[in-house]
C-alpha cells in the first residue's frame, strides 16, 4: 500500500510538469516568436497532465502507461531543435529541464512498480 502512494505522488508530479509544460511558452514568453513549439508544448503538456491524471488514480494499472510518458519527455527534450530553427536559450532551458523531470519521474514510478511486484 505504501509503496502504491508512492508511485501516486510521483504521478502527481507528472501532472504539475505536464501544466508547466503547457504553459511554458507563455512563462518563458516565447508564445509568440514560436508558435509551433507553443502549440507543441501545450499539446504534450496537456497529454501529460491527463496521463499523470490516469496514473495516479490506477498507479497498479500504469507501468505500461510510463513507458508513453518516457517518451513525450523525450520528445520535449528534443522538441526545440525539432520544430524549430535556431530556438533561444529559454526555450531550450525549459523544455530540456522539464523533459528531464519528466523522464526521471516516468522511471521513477516504474522502478517503484517493479519493486512492488517483486515483493
Amino acid at each position: 500500500m505504501l509503496q502504491t502512494r508512492g508511485v501516486a505522488a510521483v504521478e502527481e508530479l507528472v501532472i504539475l510538469a505536464g501544466i508547466y509544460a503547457a504553459i511554458s511558452a507563455w512563462t518563458v514568453h516565447f508564445s509568440a516568436a514560436r508558435p509551433e513549439l507553443a502549440i507543441t508544448n501545450l499539446v504534450v503538456g496537456i497529454a501529460l497532465a491527463a496521463l499523470g491524471l490516469c496514473m495516479s488514480i490506477a498507479p497498479e494499472r500504469s507501468q505500461d502507461l510510463n513507458f508513453v510518458v518516457l517518451l513525450m519527455g523525450a520528445w520535449l527534450i528534443v522538441a526545440p531543435w525539432v520544430v524549430t530553427r535556431n530556438p533561444d536559450t529559454g526555450m531550450i532551458l525549459s523544455n530540456v529541464i522539464t523533459g528531464a523531470c519528466v523522464c526521471l519521474f516516468s522511471l521513477t514510478a516504474g522502478g517503484l512498480l517493479m519493486t512492488k511486484r517483486r515483493t
